[in-house]
């Protein structure tokens, strides 16, 4: 093959798409640096007693993603997607050390400012890198390796942090890890990571699927598959955003141990990472729609059972099935997308989609903060759940058959 070849294909671009599902990996594990410790972390370090303050840190780094989504989107044809990668790099090597060294509450939320922008850049680049290289064929499960790639890490790394700071306390030690991913991503991404815009450029002058006049209004609210798909997205990260801050409080108020608190923490994302083996491929042969509100379903049906729950192992199944319920849809929402949208609008339309998916985090992270301030946790957990529930329904009224 010509040095200048392009020819779409995870066969034929193995090394490259190798290289990004590792580059996604090291994405992944900077969140769960944060994942499992950092409710505690804001009480012992800082002094926070209120939920909806120790949320906060998730309000600024949804939000921030959010912005970095939307823009990564609109400048990946410009700029490259690798430019904007490298730069989420830079982005993500300050955050440790601030958190480090923070001697006060607002340098963490500064901290997870950077870490928003930096997941934004770097996630949605590596997203559609991936989905560039692989064509249409295996687009699913393009997009099962990379999130079980990503969120596999955020389990471990999750894990890891959680056994560190019970080891050796909550801070600095947990964070020295994210030191080292930081600087690894940036080195990979630099030096061996190639951009992608050729394939577009091919794919595009093939493909007979009609370009989106209005692409941010359509997309939000006006198509059909494409809006169902955009709310699914953000309230799959709204309850995600509960789950991060709210059940390491619930298992606090329970006497478990750190130790037993990261390992039914890491399990919900790590079934969601492994699932995505099977549910990315699945999404290439099976109907997206029912993928989609099965998993929507699932997710809420275990959020609502939660806080009747206190027995660990049962627990551990309840993360479980949230993990496969996310697992359902994560890759799907991409593979949907990508399917009815064209070639040179895809970047745009993947980044307005994140956009308001991590949006969730920040929506998820405020309302559960202030209905667990004001009515109690168990409101709080209960009130998402049915949300999810809810969001199903919206999947299944109004999603066109895919």
């Amino acid at each position: 093959m010509q040095k200048n070849t392009v020819i779409p294909g995870l066969k034929e671009n193995w090394k490259q798409f190798t290289l990004l599902v590792v580059v996604n990996a090291l994405v992944g594990g900077m969140i769960g640096m944060e994942r499992t410790i950092f409710p505690q972390f804001a009480a012992q370090e800082f002094g926070m007693s209120s939920k909806a303050a120790i949320l906060s840190f998730i309000v600024a780094f949804g939000f921030t993603k959010a912005v970095a989504n939307y823009f990564t989107g609109k400048l990946a044809n410009r700029f490259g997607r690798k430019k904007l990668l490298i730069t989420g790099w830079l982005f993500a090597i300050p955050v440790p050390i601030m958190l480090i060294h923070a001697n006060s509450w607002n340098w963490v939320i500064l901290a997870n400012i950077l870490l928003g922008f930096s997941q934004g850049l770097t996630w949605s680049s590596t997203v559609v890198m991936k989905i560039d290289l692989v064509g249409e064929k295996n687009r699913g499960l393009a997009m099962g390796l990379n999130e079980f790639a990503g969120y596999a890490a955020v389990g471990i790394v999750a894990y890891l942090t959680s056994h560190i700071a019970a080891g050796y306390g909550i801070s600095p030690y947990p964070f020295y890890l994210g030191f080292f991913i930081a600087v690894a991503g940036f080195i990979l991404s630099t030096f061996w990571v190639r951009d992608t815009r050729t394939f577009v450029r091919k794919e595009s002058n093939a493909e007979q699927i009609a370009t989106i006049q209005h692409v941010f209004r359509d997309t939000s609210f006006r198509h059909k598959t494409l809006s169902a798909v955009t709310q699914a997205g953000l309230v799959n990260n709204m309850n995600d955003g509960m789950i991060w801050g709210l059940l390491p409080i619930f298992l606090l108020s329970l006497n478990y141990t750190q130790s037993q608190m990261g390992i039914i923490t890491a399990i919900y994302p790590m079934v969601w990472g492994i699932g995505q083996l099977f549910t990315g491929k699945m999404s290439d042969r099976y109907s997206k729609k029912a993928m989609l509100f099965w998993g929507m379903l699932i997710q809420g049906a275990a959020i609502l059972i939660i806080p009747f729950v206190t027995d660990y192992t049962l627990l551990g199944i309840l993360s479980a099935l949230l993990g496969l319920g996310t697992a359902l849809v994560y890759p799907t929402f991409l593979t949907t997308i990508a399917g009815v949208t064209s070639a040179t609008q895809r970047a745009e339309v993947i980044g307005i989609f994140r956009l308001w998916r991590d949006l969730g985090y920040a929506i998820g992270a405020i309302l559960s903060g202030i209905t667990a301030d004001f009515f109690g946790m168990d409101v709080a957990i209960m009130l998402v759940g049915i949300l999810t529930i809810s969001s199903s329904m919206v999947i299944q009224i109004r999603m066109e058959r895919n």
